[in-house]
Formats: C-alpha cells, structure tokens, sequence
C-alpha cells in the first residue's frame, strides 16, 4: 500500500494511536480489578480483535489465556448479512470458566448475540464482553457489553485491526474510510 493509496482510504482520524492506548490501559486496570483471584480466559473474535486483545492482554494484572473463534457476518460487504457462520471454534472448552469475549466492534449487535447465545450454552461460570467500539446508533439487538473503549458515530471506520476487504487493518489509530471507497455509498 503506498503513501498516496493510503491518503485516499482515510477519510480522517477517528481516534489517535495515543487515545487508543490510553484507554485500553483504563480497561486494564477495570477488568484486572473485577477479576482479582481469578484466571480469565479472554476470547478474541477474528481477526479484527487481534490488535486489541494484545495490547489489553499486556494490561492486564490477572492470570489469563487466549482463545479465538472466527465468526463471519460481512464478506466483503460493509453491513453485516446477518446470516452468522463460525469459521474457526475455540480450543479450549470454556466450561466453568470467565470468560470475556473481547471484540473490535460492536455495529447491529447480530453477530455478537449469537456468539453469547453460542459461549452461554457451553455453561462457563462468568460471560461478559470488552470491545474496543461500539456504533449504538446501528444496534438491531441489545447485547450486554460490560467493558466499552469508544463510542462512536455510525461511520464505517478502518485500523487497529478494523479493514475494510481485508486491507488497512495495520493503522496504528481508528479512521473513518473515504465514504467514495465504499459501493453505495451516499
């Protein structure tokens, strides 16, 4: 990707690299807190999450692993279908554990639900969700989310894990993409 193609996605700077860790350290210290004398198992949600879960995992005080599921909502589209399919399941049998699902983005809220409604009936003894943003504007389902980074307007936004057809993901800030870089756009 050159300089130039990049000017071209990046509509402006949502949120700097320096608010982003700020924050995440904030939610360190949050979740370290609630789970004082517990291990936690943290759930990342491919592939956006990865970013975020890193830099969260590096704040946290508490015992933890890792685990990760793919779920796919999108395709190459910038609404989610609503149809959900797991493309990757966990590793790690997530009975009588904490867990925390830690997410990139909130939007519709559909595939989150059916991640809970999966995680829920696989019995684990806490579930809960961090996420980095959340856009309540675009909520379909109201989906309990503990621990929220940002809220922010209903844009379609790209870096620190968030792409758009698999690209910019490598930003180290969240920015909106040109709106003339999305089909259909209006």
């Amino acid at each position: 990707m050159t300089q130039t193609e990049l000017d071209q996605a990046v509509g402006e700077v949502l949120i700097e690299q320096l608010a982003l860790q700020s924050r995440i350290a904030e939610l360190g210290t949050e979740i370290s807190a609630d789970y004082a004398g517990r291990d936690l198992l943290l759930v990342g949600v491919l592939k956006g999450a990865v970013f975020f879960m890193a830099d969260l995992m590096r704040e946290l005080t508490v015992p933890c692993e890792i685990d990760f599921m793919a779920i796919s909502s999108y395709g190459a589209a910038t609404d989610s279908s609503g149809v959900v399919r797991i493309l990757k399941d966990l590793d790690i049998n997530v009975a009588d554990r904490d867990v925390l699902v830690v997410e990139d983005i909130i939007d519709s809220g559909l595939t989150l639900s059916y991640l809970m409604r999966n995680l829920r009936a696989r019995k684990p003894a806490s579930l809960e969700v961090v996420t980095l943003l959340t856009k309540p504007e675009r909520r379909e389902i109201d989906v309990p989310v503990r621990y929220v980074g940002f809220e922010i307007p209903n844009r379609f936004v790209i870096g620190y894990g968030l792409d758009f057809a698999e690209r910019y993901r490598n930003l180290p800030y969240v920015a909106v993409l040109n709106p003339e870089l999305i089909p259909n756009a209006t």
